[in-house]
């Protein structure tokens, strides 16, 4: 069994070593075919020319590969020199100095340590005006026409640097992301051009090289990119063929025309874009040329045609994924943010599991602390007791070695008896604990000392405990609101195509322009769309009919929840669609300090917590004046931030419990009242510590909310009771401190005199109710203010949507997809 296990291992090692072998070989590969593209674009580049005596591609290429690839920037230059020696005019010499000369000026710039990629142009610029003006000097034959021709190819050159700089690293793989800008598609476009001018004076059969590359890369991207790729392409290719032949200057309108017309027919396939090019060039060369130009340029269309059709469909995707507005290159970008989504899920996964794990570290200490300190304690005692009076008895091995036991529980019985009884006094020591030591009044002097010490060790000790328990618990809680971090972000990546495409058909339907649709979220009561359009002032087309044909779709209420104005110049905007609140909250508060002063000890807050829920809080901090009044906002302040980061309800206020605790060593603590609204379903859940009762008023009819919780900031540890209720549309909330609920004094029954009052107030208003019920409160106590009085009123009313929802024919209910991904 255990040499076959080994010949398993080894054969398994040797599958894996394979498989990386393969893996580096296939790499190894793939790079090589990129490296030998880039060797013949130097060849074709070393053979092209401008007006059959400018030569600026070579330099340029050369500079750039310098720092794109410098470990094959030699072969690149004897890729040059071989294109060179095999141009039309020669000019190996001219090219061969601009290399060296240019490599001279790189080294001496890095010797500075200023050597950057943006510098390049210039470099390439200089090189070539040095070298073409030392030749004209050196023959004798400077003139101003000379010194122009000098001047135009070294601004060729410096021009051609910049355009190779962006289209040069599609080709060297150094580019992190697919996605390339109108001006770098031009510059790629460029390149390709340049590099077909090498070709130049080839010819297989009557076509020429030139012309059939341009047609094939014309039926390339107009099936790409469409009719303006495929014109732009036209143009362009049109244009440096026509410099570097003077003879085919009525190319680029044909070009140009062919390629129009193969973009147009793109959504047809391969066969109808290599018509529209066929048709193209075949119109324009019969209004244009003699009859052999038609012959010559129709087996031109040909060859690219038959090249065109025999091109493997994974090159065109490559190449679509550059192009902006492609179903490639939306796939890509999806894919990427797919990828980026998951990394950053798991990532965020991984934290949670730490602080989960860190959590029950820090909790298994407080146990482990726990268990150890009872075992522990009275081993404690009973050696620093003998410690400091047995050691010096001369009785001391009679008790110890002799009388082990009986000494041990005799140490025990009176540290029992000390613990019970602190101020334990020697008169009332035992008889018998006399008998058996000598030195009783010395024991119990020492044990009450180590006593003291110990009592004041475990107070600390307590803290660090309290503070450990206290850890674990905010751990435990930043680790659940990460997990939910996590599956938020993984339910992010939900593909739901189908749905946005059915968006952009309704929407389309009703003659509104639609750049983007991207469905985030589709979940019952959270959805969330964004669309990109064209942004029209005034019309304000997202309110009035995007939002209400959503929710004619979708079968909810949806509303605008933002709009962002994108970039200057670009005319879209990014609009926000989500759930609809089915209920608001109108709110109203009153409150007077105690005697009339400035600054009250209550503190209030009213706001939308982000979650779908809306927070009706008040607090009452112990006593009055400025720090209560701090104590009560802190109390506040705390809860709203635990739980507008996503930690439950009772973890949050056993967390602000521990907060206040460990904040002062004074005795300070504060009432929490707080109603969580839901603003879906107005279900309601009460946090009521150490508060006074709430009252719900429904009609005639009021409701008594309460709870027994003592306040936060005295207990270590304190359960939390959470009160539900279900709010209806017309429903008064109110909330007291408890200036106002104890204000009828302790000869009447509180609850019923208040529900009394508020029953007897015919107010709809919440800041009116507030404002008539303080009075009421005022005036039963002729005027006084005893203590500090906040009320605050909520009201609950069903939202009315603002505009109808739009009903289109042919547009049917949306299918919710059943399974998050």
């Amino acid at each position: 069994m255990g040499r076959s296990s080994k010949w398993r291992n080894m054969i398994g090692g040797v599958r894996g070593r394979s498989r990386i072998f393969e893996n580096r070989m296939v790499h190894a590969l793939v790079a090589k075919k990129w490296d030998l593209l880039l060797l013949i674009m130097g060849f074709l580049l070393g053979r092209a020319m401008i007006l059959e005596q400018l030569f600026p591609f070579g330099l340029a290429y050369f500079g750039v590969l310098y720092f794109l690839r410098r470990d094959l920037v030699h072969w690149i230059g004897v890729a040059l020199f071989a294109g060179s020696l095999l141009a039309v005019t020669h000019h190996t010499g001219y090219l061969i100095t601009e290399i060296l000369v240019y490599l001279l000026i790189q080294k001496a710039v890095e010797k500075y340590e200023r050597s950057e990629i943006s510098l390049t142009p210039w470099l390439v610029a200089m090189s070539t005006f040095l070298v073409l003006l030392f030749a004209e000097l050196i023959k004798a034959e400077l003139s101003w026409y000379s010194l122009m021709l000098i001047a135009v190819e070294s601004l060729l050159s410096w021009v051609l640097t910049l355009i190779f700089i962006q289209a040069v690293p599609v080709f060297t793989l150094t580019r992190k992301n697919y996605k390339l800008k109108n001006e770098e598609i031009i510059c790629l476009i460029i390149l390709l051009a340049s590099v077909m001018t090498g070709t130049i004076g080839w010819l297989i059969g009557p076509a020429t090289i030139e012309n059939v590359l341009s047609r094939y890369m014309i039926l390339l991207f107009a099936l790409v990119g469409g009719a303006p790729l495929g014109a732009s392409v036209g143009v362009i290719s049109g244009l440096i063929l026509s410099l570097a032949n003077a003879n085919a200057i009525f190319q680029m309108s044909l070009l140009a025309f062919s390629g129009m017309l193969a973009g147009l027919l793109k959504e047809g396939n391969r066969l109808a874009v290599a018509l529209g090019l066929l048709l193209g060039s075949g119109i324009l060369s019969i209004y244009i040329g003699s009859q052999a130009d038609v012959i010559h340029s129709m087996w031109e269309s040909l060859a690219a045609i038959t090249a065109f059709l025999l091109t493997p469909r994974s090159w065109i995707q490559t190449l679509a994924k550059y192009v902006p507005g492609t179903q490639e290159h939306v796939k890509s970008e999806q894919d990427y943010a797919k990828r980026v989504r998951d990394i950053t899920a798991g990532r965020v996964q991984q934290f949670s599991e730490v602080f989960r794990q860190l959590s029950r570290s820090f909790k298994q200490l407080t146990a482990d602390h726990e268990t150890n300190r009872k075992e522990d304690h009275a081993q404690h005692f009973i050696n620093a007791v003998s410690d400091r009076t047995c050691d010096t008895c001369w009785k001391k091995t009679q008790c110890w070695d002799a009388r082990f036991y009986q000494t041990c529980a005799f140490m025990t019985d009176m540290m029992d008896a000390v613990d019970q009884n602190p101020t334990m006094t020697k008169k009332e020591i035992l008889p018998e604990w006399k008998k058996a030591c000598i030195r009783t009044d010395l024991v119990l002097e020492v044990m009450k000392q180590q006593f003291s010490q110990y009592h004041h060790d475990q107070h600390w000790k307590r803290q660090i405990l309290d503070s450990r328990q206290l850890v674990a618990e905010q751990l435990s809680g930043v680790s659940q609101v990460m997990e939910d971090l996590a599956k938020e972000i993984k339910r992010e990546g939900q593909e739901m195509f189908l749905q946005e495409e059915q968006i952009r058909h309704a929407l389309e339907e009703l003659g509104l322009s639609i750049y983007s649709i991207d469905i985030v979220n589709l979940d019952v009561g959270n959805v969330e769309i964004e669309i990109i359009h064209p942004y029209t002032r005034g019309f304000d087309e997202c309110r009035k009919i995007i939002a209400p044909l959503l929710s004619e779709i979708l079968g909810e209420s949806v509303a605008v929840k933002s709009e962002e104005m994108l970039a200057k110049g670009e005319g879209y905007s990014r609009v926000s669609f989500g759930s609809a609140k089915e209920y608001e909250i109108e709110t109203g508060v009153a409150a007077v300090a105690k005697g009339g002063d400035l600054l009250s000890g209550d503190s209030y807050s009213m706001k939308e917590l982000g979650n779908g829920k809306f927070a009706v809080a008040l607090s009452d901090g112990m006593g009055n004046g400025e720090r209560a009044r701090a104590e009560s906002s802190t109390a506040l302040d705390i809860l709203q931030q635990l739980l507008q980061s996503g930690m439950s309800e009772k973890l949050a206020v056993k967390s602000l419990n521990s907060v206040l605790m460990l904040r002062s060593a004074d005795e300070m603590y504060a009432t929490v009242d707080m109603a969580l609204i839901d603003l879906y379903n107005a279900e309601t859940t009460f946090m009521k510590i150490g508060s006074s009762p709430s009252f719900i008023k429904r009609g005639s009819e009021v409701i008594s909310i309460t709870a027994h919780n003592l306040p936060v900031g005295i207990l270590k540890d304190i359960d939390v009771d959470l009160v539900s209720s279900q709010l209806k549309s017309g429903d008064i909330l109110i909330m007291m401190t408890d200036g106002i609920y104890d204000a009828p004094g302790h000869a009447v029954n509180k609850e019923i005199w208040m529900k009394r009052i508020i029953q007897e107030i015919d107010v709809t208003l919440p800041q009116d109710f507030a404002e008539c019920l303080l009075e009421r409160i005022f005036r039963y106590q002729r005027g006084k203010i005893v203590d500090d009085m906040t009320v605050v009123a909520a009201r609950v009313d069903k939202r009315q949507s603002e505009w109808a929802t739009v009903r289109w024919p042919g547009v049917a209910r949306m299918e919710r997809p059943k399974t998050v991904s």
